[in-house]
């Protein structure tokens, strides 16, 4: 039996399989998380290093998604096969290194539990097909982002530029919405945070965002069209605003700390692009106007 036809008379089995996938690809994430700041780092210094015309630096070891073998870094024993299982090992271990019992960080086991609900969910939401498929693949990358944003307050270009395209190529193929509503989306999306951005450094001499904020919301805007872009900038604020000063009470830190706008950003598109219409014709008719 064709595996289209296998999950279509069975979903209950494309549910389970995207969440088995969303766990592995979790395990994965965590890697990408912690690795991709630190090689675009390198990166930099290298070419900040080219281009002052400095003296030629040592070679530095090889390191990149697959190099050096994961370990423990406090005790820098290379984690074995069964000890990457994602979630299981976690709780094989009790939380500890094998090798000197300190403890694992829960961020991995919760990165790789989130993925594996999110991939589920979408599964169940849509049903088997490229609508799914697609969306699983950028919850994974929104999920990246959010949490490399949270840590280094930086979105990657390497991440949210070919996600970008990629939202205006499913749609010249009208998956989504038509290509139209997509490149405007991805213009209107961009100018929409680059405009606010300037017009907050006229007033305040300041940076209010990054810009790679208003690449994120570009990406939103070529996936969804730009009918969902006042929805994500609504829900982002909000959301950002409540959260943010809460952040802020609970670690006694000043109004004037950077927090990263990204997370609430990919929340908000994320729901948006799921449930854009139902909430917008709900709004209208709880307002009278339709």
């Amino acid at each position: 039996m064709p595996i289209d036809e296998l999950f279509a008379l069975y979903p209950l089995a494309f549910v389970c399989t995207a969440l088995l996938l969303g766990l592995v690809v979790g395990s994965f994430l965590n890697v990408l998380i912690w690795r991709l700041p630190k090689m675009l780092e390198r990166d930099w210094r290298q070419q900040a290093h080219d281009v002052l015309g400095l003296p030629a630096e040592r070679p530095l070891p090889t390191y990149n998604l697959m190099l050096p073998h994961s370990e423990c870094p406090h005790c820098a024993h290379r984690i074995r096969a069964w000890e990457n299982i994602p979630l299981f090992s976690y709780l094989a271990l009790r939380g500890r290194c094998s090798a000197c019992a300190s403890p694992i960080s829960k961020r991995y086991p919760l990165t790789e539990l989130a993925c594996g609900l999110l991939s589920a969910f979408i599964a169940w939401h849509f049903g088997f097909g490229w609508q799914a498929g697609l969306l699983i693949f950028l919850s994974w990358a929104l999920l990246a982002m959010s949490l490399i944003d949270i840590e280094h307050q930086l979105l990657p270009d390497v991440l949210v530029l070919p996600l970008l395209w990629l939202g205006l190529i499913v749609n010249s193929f009208g998956l989504f919405v038509p290509l139209h509503d997509a490149l405007w989306g991805a213009v209107a999306g961009y100018m929409a945070l680059w405009s606010v951005f300037w017009l907050f450094k006229l007033l305040t001499g300041k940076d209010g965002m990054g810009h790679g904020d208003f690449k994120l919301l570009a990406l939103f805007g070529a996936w969804g069209g730009w009918q969902i872009l006042p929805l994500t900038i609504l829900l982002s604020s909000l959301v950002g605003a409540i959260i943010g000063v809460i952040v802020l009470r609970l670690r006694a830190q000043e109004t004037s700390t950077p927090i990263p706008f990204g997370p609430y950003l990919a929340i908000a598109g994320w729901i948006a692009l799921l449930w854009g219409g139902q909430i917008t014709d709900f709004y209208w008719q709880f307002v009278g106007l339709k």
